[in-house]
């Protein structure tokens, strides 16, 4: 008796349905091919395997005893192929979709309008200030301040963050301006994690970090948010999030200073319809929200 092969799996349909149905034309029309097929498919089968596995008369097909005993096993093989087509279909309309601490926040109101008009996708964000793998496969596409790329990832420009100092009026009780960005010497500024001290905003503070004292440090933008709104001190923010929070308010009309941020995904990620429509729902919500992301000055804070 031949092994069955890797690519039995057509012929063992057409087995199956057959089984199922007990006669090669309802089969057939099952499989919407002509009788003559479904037949010649199940006698190559038996050819392979060198065993007989229906018997056909005059009452339509009857299985062989071994017929019988391999249909739960080619049963058993269909359910698996299902629960492939099923998870492949899964994994194909979720996509992932990481981005800084803080900028969520855009997404949110226009997640409606991508669910009207993709309904099969499913979106999952995930926030932090940990670059995530693209390569292996921890996210489908990443918004990243510094876009350093290999050859395997994709890098397309989408804006300018401006950032800015923020206090709460706690601290600024205790310290009251008028505050030069330039001159921080006297003031308790909230730190960032060494784990992220090259990042554009721990550059631009360690420059003027001269004389200050740092009561906290983190490398989570909503905790150094949360910390500046229980007057801990002044922070350095992206003014999304700083302009977005209540219990602080921007202690210059200007940005201290910008970062460009990009849309990063995997070359081969362009092949999925459901990915090319999250880049296209990134794309347009980021270009309606750049001037709170630029930090536009608002005023009354």
């Amino acid at each position: 008796m031949a092994a069955a092969g890797d690519d039995d799996w057509d012929d063992l349909r057409y087995f199956l349905r057959a089984a199922r149905t007990k006669s090669l034309a309802a089969a057939a029309r099952a499989l919407r091919v002509e009788h003559s097929t479904v037949g010649r498919r199940i006698t190559a089968l038996e050819a392979r395997l060198g065993v007989a596995l229906v018997s056909r008369g005059a009452g339509g097909l009857r299985l062989t005893a071994l017929g019988e005993k391999i249909l739960p096993v080619v049963e058993a093989v269909e359910r698996a192929v299902h629960s492939v087509g099923e998870l492949v279909a899964t994994e194909r309309t979720r996509v992932k979709l990481a981005v800084p601490s803080g900028f969520a926040r855009i997404f949110w109101s226009a997640l409606a309008d991508l669910h009207r008009t993709h309904p099969e996708i499913s979106l999952e964000l995930v926030s932090g200030a940990r670059p995530v793998d693209l390569a292996a496969g921890e996210a489908d596409l990443a918004i990243r301040v510094r876009a350093i790329v290999s050859g395997d990832l994709v890098a397309r420009k989408l804006c300018v963050s401006g950032w800015s100092l923020y206090a709460s009026d706690a601290y600024l009780a205790r310290h009251p301006g008028p505050f030069d960005p330039d001159v921080l010497a006297g003031h308790e500024v909230i730190g960032f994690d060494p784990a992220i001290a090259k990042s554009p905003g721990a550059r631009w503070l360690q420059a003027r970090a001269a004389r200050v004292t740092i009561p906290m440090r983190s490398r989570e933008m909503t905790d150094i948010v949360a910390a500046a709104a229980s007057g801990v001190g002044i922070a350095v923010v992206p003014c999304l999030a700083g302009d977005a929070e209540p219990g602080i308010r921007r202690l210059t009309p200007e940005v201290v200073m910008t970062t460009e941020l990009s849309l990063v995904y995997r070359r081969e990620a362009r092949v999925s319809p459901s990915v090319r429509a999250v880049a296209r729902f990134v794309v347009d919500t980021v270009k309606k929200n750049d001037a709170l992301i630029l930090g536009a000055r608002r005023t009354g804070r």
